[in-house]
């Protein structure tokens, strides 16, 4: 039998064991992060009858039932909070407290705001809301939106080896996956392995009676200019739908790194290498090749699921895996993996949300990009849109934001003693003379409000950063 047929032999079994394997663990559930599993608990609780299952005892014949949920710690934050204060007494002591703070030489010549309750999408402060600002990387808070909505919390991105086109011939295909890691262990939790996916691949390859072969790689999934229109810079490495650990040659898993020029290479070089380590010779230099028409997979690793794709950007602020999801948002959308395909895709899917993008313009999926236009209004809708109970697809958005004084890139802001500490969740945003900061946090009445404030012409980062962080601090201790 020609190995490329004995190949799809092993490789339809071995998709029919995943197949029901994938089934048992969904059955087990679920694949979330701890953030999201919290946060789908907590949504549990605000039902009549709570959410964790209890049997009726042994010989009942009763179903599960939910059990009743303790009174939550917070409340006021739940469907049908009260409210401590009337909305225009509210909205009065809140435009006093960010008035002045608004003032801040630091801020720069243009600054704007928005301020909205998000149970009932009240406007409770805002200046110049709709203006369009470079938004630094709050654009990821759009990005993160679009993604979740076009492809769903749950989805995994699929990066494959298959036969090649040619005998003996294996390619390494790349889908897109962010998350794909060429170490042992991955060093940002849960992804694509090519440690894992070279195991399965050297054991099909074994059984077909093959120990030798040749290998080629495809990331033509993605079209256009894989370079960010920013150019080399250490923030981010070259767009492509094959990329191991993000291209960083070191052990660093976020942060600014020179990286790698041609990842699609490094990525097929490194899972030689893996190979090698089971048994199985690759002869050559890895090339660019297509798999061979109409066969199976030998072998297939998964992504993080895209709800952890997002949380893992928005901690982070993670250029990679933005550019990476917004291709993916394109792909979705039957639009051109492309940083003008994403542009499109993006602008479709938040129009398909209900969002006014009229004067936006998503030019990427990082912020890396001053061509970005977004107001403080779209952003503080959106972030509004996450928070409703008939979107719990988009709950990742909030629960991805850092936490001030904890977590990702507010970790060491609004910290301490800080009123916001704790309390506040927001994105930052950073460029030369841009300045931002956008999330949500619970003020003194147990309401969920989301804000943003952008700035343009900002003398300098850290003054902007502590003026923000004052803003932020207002919000949520205003009353």
């Amino acid at each position: 039998m020609p190995l490329v047929k004995t190949w799809q032999l092993i490789a339809g079994s071995a998709v029919a064991g995943l197949a029901l394997s994938v089934a048992a663990v969904a059955a087990a559930g679920p694949w979330d992060s701890g953030q999201r599993k919290a946060e789908r608990a907590r949504a549990a609780s605000w039902g009549r009858t709570g959410g964790a299952d209890h049997d009726g005892g042994p010989g009942s014949g009763a179903l599960p039932e939910a059990a009743p949920s303790a009174p939550g710690v917070l409340g006021a934050i739940g469907p049908g909070a009260p409210r401590a204060q009337s909305a225009p007494a509210a909205a009065g002591g809140l435009a006093a407290a960010l008035k002045p703070l608004l003032a801040d030489p630091a801020l720069g010549t243009v600054r704007t705001a928005s301020v909205v309750d998000t149970a009932t999408g009240q406007v409770l402060y805002e200046s110049g809301a709709g203006d369009a600002m470079t938004p630094a990387s709050t654009v990821k808070i759009v990005t993160a939106a679009a993604a979740l909505a076009a492809l769903g919390p749950e989805h995994r991105i699929r990066t494959t080896v298959t036969p090649g086109a040619t005998p003996g011939q294996i390619v390494l295909v790349g889908g897109g996956d962010p998350s794909l890691t060429a170490k042992k262990k991955s060093p940002a939790g849960s992804g694509g392995s090519l440690v894992a996916l070279a195991g399965d691949t050297a054991q099909a390859l074994k059984a077909a009676g093959t120990d030798t072969v040749t290998l080629g790689y495809d990331d033509g999934l993605y079209t256009g200019p894989a370079r960010h229109p920013i150019g080399v810079n250490p923030n981010i490495a070259p767009v492509t739908a094959l990329t191991a650990d993000e291209g960083r040659p070191d052990d660093s898993t976020s942060g600014p790194v020179d990286r790698s020029d041609d990842p699609s290479r490094d990525a097929a070089r490194a899972f030689r290498t893996l190979l090698a380590d089971r048994g199985i010779k690759v002869t050559g230099e890895p090339a660019k090749a297509k798999p061979a028409a109409g066969v199976q997979p030998l072998a297939v690793t998964l992504s993080t699921p895209v709800a952890g794709l997002v949380e893992r950007m928005l901690t982070s602020s993670d250029n990679d895996i933005a550019e990476a999801l917004a291709r993916q948002t394109a792909l979705a959308s039957g639009r051109p993996a492309s940083f003008e395909g994403a542009e499109q895709a993006v602008t479709d899917r938040l129009t398909a949300l209900g969002v006014d993008t009229a004067g936006s313009r998503f030019a990427d999926g990082s912020g890396l990009n001053r061509a970005d236009k977004v107001s403080a209004g779209l952003l503080t809708g959106l972030l509004a849109k996450a928070a409703d109970p008939q979107r719990p697809e988009l709950r990742p958005v909030l629960t991805g934001l850092p936490v001030a004084g904890f977590t990702g890139t507010l970790k060491a802001r609004n910290s301490g003693s800080s009123p916001a500490a704790g309390l506040l969740r927001a994105k930052t945003g950073t460029l030369s003379g841009v300045n931002s900061l956008s999330g949500t946090v619970v003020d003194p009445s147990g309401r969920l409000l989301a804000f943003a404030f952008l700035t343009a012409n900002t003398p300098g980062p850290e003054g902007a950063e502590k003026a923000l962080d004052k803003l932020a601090a207002a919000v949520a201790t205003a009353s």
